[in-house]
């Protein structure tokens, strides 16, 4: 008799369907015999007799039961070492055992119950009783394997998922270019939600005056937010929305408005900050839709440097038709840091409960170290300090740009 535990496919792989199937493990004939003939008449109940006790796992691992039906006292082997053995075996310690005994021993049936046997029977019993005990246990079981298989298929699922996401997640990453070290120095953090949102963001120049910069987050999460989101960047990226005048924010955003019509895109919006700085003019001129206020800190010199919130306060692009958007200008100072963010970077539930509050992220970023403001990399680590923990329900996106004047 194989003793150890067997690596075999999972149960529910070996039927079907789920049908109930007894396993009657008796040394003697005539039991067998008497036990098939009660059962010969439910079509449902598939029975099997197993003769040798020492051959009953084996016998078990091969047709699968739903419920065992064993003896006690057999030749060869001990009853109570047989339920043990059942239960220590990795593909038979769930399924019901009902022990079969000669007499009603108090001591013997407590004695079963310890090696975890899961009902007692004095044989021969009662054919009405011996069927409804049967099918109460295999019930259970069947039950308990249908809800392993659901768990199994819902475990699948998400990891197919998961791993849909990650590769997502890959490629917006490809697709957000590299940070820059002249001018203007740029340096950004991206770190992806473990479902994955609708962050991207891009930079570029237009022609050799004129920078862009800007910022999108995709309302919801998941595959379908970050393929609306590299859309998006993509036609700023290669400026092929039509109609429009990428040296004019507010038209930008005008017809982005009319290209990603919510119901026509699953329902999904985003929210945008662009912004055009100008070499010749030192100046910055931008719009938003429904996003958080870009910082900038500017001033003659570090210690001198206001902050300031750049936001015109524009609506959704995707929600609604015919909305007009407005442009706003800011000169820039020879001292100069400006942060494009998405709101995955603030709206943060500390581990006490409590929000952080945007006045602590505005505070963050607009505190000077001994040389400079953070730069993002601080932030994170801040940001993560604050959350208690490093994984992030949304994206962290975050961008530090600096013109030289």
């Amino acid at each position: 008799m194989d003793m150890k535990n067997t690596n075999l496919p999972p149960l529910s792989k070996l039927r079907k369907k789920y049908g109930i199937r007894v396993l009657l493990v008796d040394d003697q004939r005539i039991i067998g015999e008497a036990i098939r003939r009660m059962l010969v008449s439910e079509k449902d109940i598939d029975f099997h007799f197993c003769q040798d006790p020492l051959k009953a796992i084996d016998t078990a691992l091969e047709i699968s039961p739903t419920v065992i039906l064993q003896d006690l006292v057999m030749p060869n082997i001990d009853g109570m070492e047989l339920v043990r053995e059942f239960r220590k075996n990795t593909a038979t310690k769930d399924i019901p055992l009902i022990v079969l005994t000669s007499e009603e021993n108090s001591k013997v049936k407590a004695e079963a119950f310890a090696f975890d046997a899961s009902d007692y029977i004095v044989k021969l019993p009662d054919k009405i009783e011996l069927i409804a005990r049967i099918r109460h246990h295999s019930r259970g079981y069947i039950h308990m394997l249908e809800r392993n298989e659901a768990f199994d298929n819902m475990l699948k699922t998400r990891n197919t998922l998961a791993a849909e996401l990650a590769e997502a997640a890959d490629y917006v990453l490809s697709l957000l270019p590299p940070e820059m070290q002249e001018n203007p120095e740029i340096i950004w953090k991206f770190i992806p939600s473990t479902s994955l949102g609708g962050d991207a963001f891009g930079y570029h120049w237009l022609d050799e005056d004129n920078f862009a910069i800007y910022l999108l987050d995709v309302s919801g999460h998941g595959v379908g937010a970050a393929l609306l989101s590299v859309t998006a960047i993509e036609v700023l990226r290669s400026q092929t929305l039509l109609d429009t005048d990428f040296h004019n924010p507010a038209n930008v955003l005008a017809q982005l408005n009319k290209t990603f019509k919510m119901q026509e895109h699953n329902q999904k919006y985003f929210t945008i900050w662009y912004g055009i700085y100008n070499k010749i003019s030192r100046k910055i001129i931008y719009s938003s839709g429904g996003h958080p206020p870009a910082i900038l800190i500017t001033g003659d010199a570090p210690e001198t440097a206001q902050p300031a919130q750049l936001s015109t306060h524009g609506a959704i692009i995707g929600a609604m038709e015919d909305v007009e958007y407005e442009n706003a200008t800011v000169e820039l100072k020879p001292f100069n840091r400006l942060f494009i963010y998405s709101d995955g970077t603030f709206e943060i539930v500390k581990p006490d409960g409590n929000i952080w509050e945007f006045r602590d992220f505005f505070e963050l970023l607009t505190t000077p170290s001994v040389s400079d403001y953070p730069n993002v990399d601080e932030i994170y680590k801040k940001i993560t300090t604050v959350r208690g923990r490093e994984f992030f329900d949304d994206d962290f996106s975050i961008l530090r740009a600096s013109f030289k004047i």
